[in-house]
Order: structure tokens, then C-alpha cells, then sequence
């Protein structure tokens, strides 16, 4: 045997196989179960598109006291509401007229607010039936009452006009309905009805004495002495003359005799 052979060892290590390291898409994935990638997708918060809303409603105030109008518009500022330089005929103004009387407030409204098609509050001291008519007429939707005004009542106010809705005052409202009942003419007052009477048929003259001595309370011996008969022949006056009243006693056939005037 040559030197230069080379002897193979005696022992030799157990063969490994060789791990391979795997792409992290591939954990979790046992066998013949489809692959599924486990990349960690970033989401991005998405902005949400501008909506088109409504637009905000803005508030001019009419009056021709400085001082009111300076009022209604302090309170106006408190409720964080936009104002209106001038009274455009835009839908989204709203005009706010302001006076002592429903009459002044609307002579200080401009013209161009008076014709029903605008949204239009009148704020004023007091209120009568004729006032609140023409107001109406004018176009008015909203009035309210300058002596209890806050912040958040002019706010309610404008809102409602602006979604369409109309107010008047409780008080102003009944003294309008107490108006008009009074100027109603009063329906004619109801006829008693009679009641109705059967017809009777006419009594003898009898028949007639016996239903008198009856009604003066009289029983059928005394009604026999008095008219020199028997009792049997009382009682059958007596029959005779509640079959012809249509009646079922004494007491009926008395009262039905009142009533057709037989006695």
C-alpha cells in the first residue's frame, strides 16, 4: 500500500441537511396548505372627499332705532351667528326687522323682503291681531317677542326660518283665535224637540169624565158613586179609554190626556 494513500476515517459524523433559510410570506404555512403572503400592508388614512353642504345662513338686521338694531346684533354675535352687511336676495339671508310695533318693524324690512318669497323674523315689543295679519301678509314667518329675546331663542328663531318653519306666540295665537270666534256669527241657538204624541182617537164624553175624576185622584168607587154606576161598568170606561189613548195605567192614560188637551 502506498504512503501517499489516503485512509478514510474510522468515524464520521451523522449527515445534516442543510436549512435554508425561508422568506418570512412562507411562515405559518404548513404542508399543502396554499402560500399566503404575510407583508405587512401599510394602510394610509384616506381623506375624506369635501361634502357640499348647505350653505350658512347669514342674518341682516333692519330697525330704525340704532339702538335696537345695536341690541340685535350684540345678541346675535352671542349666538355665533354670520351677519349680513346688506340684505341680498339670496336664500341663505335672513333678514331680522326690529321695532316697538309689528308696523314699524315692517316698514323697516326692505321692500324686496316683503313679498312672502324671503325669510324674513320680526322682532317687536308687542303684537295685536290686525299687526300680526299684515306681518303675514308681508311675508313674515317668525315673530317673536323683543321683551323675552335671548341668544339662544333669536338662534332657535333664525333656524327655523331657515328650515321652513313658522312661530307665533302662544298668547298672540289665542288672542287671533278669540278674534275670529267673536267675529263668527253664533249659530242659532238649538229648538227643543217636542215629543212626539201618538194620535189618540176621541173619547166619549164619558170616557172623558172618568179620565178627569182619575186625574183628581179619584178611585173607581168614588167615580161610581159620582156618576150613579158600578165599579164594573168604571172599569170598563176605564178600558175603553186607555185602549183608544194607547196607554198601559192610570198615571199614562192621565198624562196623555194633558198632553192632547182631552182634559
Amino acid at each position: 500500500m502506498s504512503s501517499n494513500a489516503t485512509l478514510a476515517p474510522e468515524w464520521a459524523p451523522p449527515h445534516r441537511p442543510t436549512l435554508v433559510p425561508v422568506p418570512d410570506r412562507w411562515a405559518g404555512v404548513g404542508p399543502g396548505e396554499p402560500t399566503r403572503d404575510r407583508r405587512r400592508t401599510r394602510h394610509h388614512p384616506r381623506t375624506p372627499a369635501a361634502q357640499s353642504g348647505p350653505a350658512p345662513l347669514r342674518v341682516h338686521v333692519s330697525a330704525r332705532d340704532t339702538r335696537a338694531r345695536a341690541e340685535v346684533l350684540t345678541l346675535l354675535r352671542r349666538a355665533d351667528l354670520a351677519l349680513a352687511a346688506q340684505a341680498d336676495r339670496s336664500p341663505e339671508t335672513v333678514v331680522v326687522a326690529a321695532g316697538r310695533t309689528v308696523d314699524e318693524a315692517i316698514a323697516a324690512c326692505p321692500a324686496a323682503y316683503r313679498s312672502g318669497d324671503h325669510r324674513l323674523i320680526v322682532l317687536a315689543d308687542r303684537f295685536s291681531p290686525s299687526e300680526v295679519r299684515r306681518a303675514v301678509q308681508a311675508g313674515a314667518q317668525v315673530l317673536v317677542g323683543s321683551t323675552e329675546i335671548t341668544p339662544a331663542r333669536l338662534a332657535a328663531a333664525v333656524r327655523s326660518v331657515g328650515h321652513g318653519y313658522g312661530r307665533i306666540p302662544y298668547e298672540t295665537l289665542v288672542r287671533l283665535l278669540n278674534e275670529a270666534n267673536a267675529a263668527e256669527p253664533a249659530p242659532p241657538a238649538p229648538v227643543p224637540a217636542r215629543p212626539a204624541v201618538c194620535p189618540v182617537e176621541p173619547l166619549t164624553a164619558r170616557q172623558t169624565t172618568v179620565l178627569r175624576l182619575i186625574a183628581e185622584g179619584h178611585g173607581n168607587a168614588a167615580i161610581a158613586d159620582t156618576l150613579t154606576c158600578s165599579e164594573h161598568t168604571v172599569k170598563n170606561v176605564i178600558y175603553d179609554l186607555m185602549a183608544r189613548l194607547q196607554v198601559r195605567n192610570r198615571a199614562h192614560a192621565v198624562a196623555r190626556g194633558v198632553r192632547t188637551g182631552l182634559i
